[in-house]
């Protein structure tokens, strides 16, 4: 899925995202705003996972939602 999508569908994305990542507060998610970069470094943040492990990641759980 293109980012931009995800972006721009945030507030639909952000549920499954909390899914994926139960470690990340709501408010986390609400500054996020879609922006990846801020979702990668987050994530890195409340897991301690290395920014490349954590862009695999991502990548990895768009390509499993079928949007």
């Amino acid at each position: 899925m293109d980012w931009n999508r995800v972006e721009g569908n945030w507030k639909q994305v952000k549920g499954k995202v909390k899914e994926q990542w139960g470690k990340l507060t709501d408010d986390d998610l609400d500054r996020i705003a879609g922006k990846r970069d801020q979702l990668e470094g987050k994530i890195q943040e409340r897991y301690g996972i290395e920014k490349d492990r954590v862009r695999r990641d991502i990548d990895d759980w768009c390509a499993r939602q079928g949007w």
